[in-house]
């Protein structure tokens, strides 16, 4: 061996020991939280290593430590399929609603007894997915829509408390297997500490402060330059372990064992897990915390509740959004007092017109709510609310901010009384509120607001999901009269688009092509573009598989579509009233030339007839169902083809029985009609 190779060779040798140990003590300080070294004498280790691989840069690798921080800025991130789908989690409020939840595990799985269930601490953070390929981090992405997210590696590496290698030697030696690839989930968060001082030095550069912790944190992973990622110092927690393949149970046979197995591998878990025999000790760690939480370095809004047996959580699976085996048990929404300053009227695509209350500046939840919606005349008059009044305000499931009460006891002499207007704000045209309807309604169809509104809803997710054609467009579009129907829309040109502010003629071309791509969207979809009153996208789905082409709706009475079972009276007549105005018939045949489709492909037609259970039968509930609110045993019923009527009659095939039944269970035994268990209903679902 001459000198080069015995120098290159000792070097190499080095930098394995040099990573080695710097491994070993990020894992003990970050994960372990009980340093084995000093800061001095970790920084001298990691010079050295940084010399060596500047000297033989050859020798590193993504693992090093030297690698968390350093590289060039991203200039976009790529989008990547979850290997594993990234289900968000079901939400409960209660106990009683997490009682709920038990109840409706256990009908998929009634053969099973007493279980065991781990308790985490909901993390109000940003969810990652890493995967881990021979123990190197190898990929880190965002969740996304749950199916596919946003590769972000190189921000990932910056995050010191996630390895960037697995202790792989001595996990496979305890379990006698092999760990080749796996993946874990976990929450990237800001400690209140670290959010702190960030938007201190943000105000003092004169830069807008974030929110809350949990909004820094998003932001701060979808940054395009690393190196500013790693000055914000986020944290992490793994709480889920994914191995592909996974046949031998030695590995881990449940929740509990994970979470040590995530440890020995050098995650850290949050060490305020806890494994519960019984839903009652569930209950208890719940209330526990509800207190607690507030003294953490970190801010958590509920508890995740999750089976601890992998058999079970295989044996119940997912839902089309959540796992059947957890569900997040949220806390009651925060309350405080702040001022209302004004109250301002916002009008939406149908024209409705909404009292917002716009509020001295209050933190809620972990975020700055300076207004809250008042819906309606009707509600304002209940609240006997004023401009003026000091209010109790809270957020609605943790996101909408609401009015609860008004401290009148603190009412000032000098406070408004709001009236609704008479005419519209938008367009100046007189409004009007229809007998029996709580909500005034501007009915101008030439309004901006309505114009809008009714953009925004075309191009929505569930409606033509058109890519690209966000809010500030649609008002820059409607504003500068570019467009005046939905069906403008479709004569737009990559020319007239660049002429808007913030338009190139790269993302240009890329929204006429959605534009020309939402031609594909089925009729039902189409239908609820619409924007039609009382019609959702499960209603606009019964009434396509009745009614399979346009004109066959259009001339359709309005008993003909209350006939379609799950559309009542009142949705009927709006779809009637709908179709019998001019402006919306040329509507309808503009789009129809511009390619859309207004009819049903025969698939469609033969796939949704496949699914209606109970096509043809009229339903009547009654009682207090076990753990089904009367709304979602109709919506089960409706969107499997049924009628839910609120009255027993001859023309009543079922009546679903829950405790406490009255007069209906009585006119039902005497008109022999067949009687259902909420079990039952949900068996013959199911099956």
């Amino acid at each position: 061996m001459d000198l080069v190779q015995a120098i290159n060779t000792e070097a190499k040798q080095r930098v394995q020991e040099l990573r080695q140990l710097l491994q070993k003590a990020s894992y003990a300080y970050y994960v372990l939280d009980s340093p084995i070294m000093e800061d001095p004498v970790y920084d001298q280790l990691y010079r050295e290593l940084q010399q060596l691989e500047n000297q033989y840069p050859e020798l590193i690798t993504p693992d090093s430590p030297t690698q968390r921080v350093g590289e060039k800025p991203a200039t976009q991130f790529i989008s990547v399929r979850h290997n594993v789908p990234l289900y968000s989690l079901e939400n409960a409020f209660n106990i009683e609603e997490l009682k709920a939840w038990e109840g409706r595990w256990r009908r998929q799985a009634p053969k099973v007894g007493e279980v065991e269930y781990v308790c985490e601490l909901k993390i109000d953070g940003s969810a990652l997915a890493l995967t881990y390929e021979n123990g190197i981090l190898t990929r880190g992405a965002t969740r996304g829509d749950g199916v596919t997210g946003e590769d972000i590696t190189q921000n990932v590496r910056t995050i010191r408390s996630i390895p960037l290698r697995l202790n792989l030697e001595e996990v496979e030696t305890l379990h006698a297997t092999s760990l080749q690839r796996i993946e874990v989930r976990g929450e990237a968060f800001l400690p209140l500490e670290v959010f702190k001082q960030i938007n201190q030095e943000r105000q003092k550069a004169g830069e807008t402060v974030f929110a809350n912790p949990r909004n820094a944190a998003a932001g701060t992973l979808r940054q395009l330059d690393s190196q500013i990622v790693a000055r914000r110092r986020l944290d992490f927690f793994a709480y889920t372990l994914h191995i592909p393949g996974r046949d031998d149970a030695s590995i881990a046979n449940t929740q509990w064992e994970a979470l040590e197995l995530l440890q020995n591998l050098g995650f850290r878990v949050n060490p305020n897990h806890k494994l519960c025999p019984s839903m009652d000790d569930v209950a208890q760690y719940y209330e526990y915390w509800d207190t607690q939480r507030l003294n953490l370095a970190y801010m958590t809004d509920g508890v995740v509740v999750k089976l601890n047996s992998f058999k079970l959580q295989e044996q119940l699976g997912f839902t089309q959004k959540f796992p059947r085996w957890a569900i997040a048990l949220k806390y009651a929404a925060e309350e405080a007092p702040t001022r209302v300053e004004n109250i301002a009227v916002n009008v939406g695509r149908t024209g409705a017109l909404t009292p917002l209350a716009q509020m001295r500046p209050v933190q809620l939840a972990g975020t700055t709510v300076s207004r809250a919606t008042l819906h309606n005349a009707d509600r304002i008059a209940q609240l006997d609310i004023r401009i003026g009044d000091t209010v109790i305000v809270r957020k609605a499931g943790e996101i909408i901010p609401e009015v609860v009460r008004v401290l009148k006891e603190l009412r000032p002499d000098n406070t408004q009384i709001f009236v609704m207007p008479s005419h519209c704000p938008v367009c100046g045209q007189p409004v009007i509120r229809e007998m029996g309807e709580a909500v005034t309604r501007c009915v101008n169809a030439s309004c901006p607001a309505i114009l809008k509104g009714a953009i925004e809803h075309w191009v929505s997710r569930d409606a033509l999901d058109i890519r690209g054609m966000g809010e500030k467009l649609v008002h820059q579009l409607v504003d500068r009269r570019v467009v005046h129907s939905v069906a403008d829309l479709y004569s737009l040109t990559e020319e007239t688009l660049c002429e808007l502010e913030r338009m190139g003629k790269k993302l240009a071309q890329k929204l006429v092509e959605a534009i020309a791509q939402s031609k594909n969207q089925p009729w039902s979809r189409v239908l609820y573009g619409l924007g039609i009153r009382h019609v959702g996208s499960v209603n606009a789905q019964l009434l396509t598989q009745k009614f399979p082409t346009v004109e066959q709706l259009a001339q359709a009475s309005s008993a003909e579509i209350e006939s379609v079972y799950g559309i009542g009276e009142e949705i009927a007549q709006s779809v009637h009233q709908w179709f019998d105005i001019s402006a919306n018939q040329t509507l309808i045949s503009r789009l129809k030339d511009t390619g859309l489709q207004f009819a049903s492909t025969v698939e469609e037609t033969q796939a949704s007839q496949s699914h209606q259970k109970f096509a043809g039968k009229t339903f009547v509930i009654t009682g207090t169902l076990p753990t089904l609110k009367r709304d979602e045993a109709k919506t089960f019923i409706q969107k499997a083809g049924g009628k839910v009527t609120d009255s027993v009659s001859k023309k009543t095939d079922y009546l679903v029985v829950g405790k406490e039944a009255g007069s209906k269970l009585v006119k039902a035994q005497e008109l022999g009609i067949s009687q259902l268990s909420e079990e039952q209903l949900l068996e013959i679902l199911e099956n």
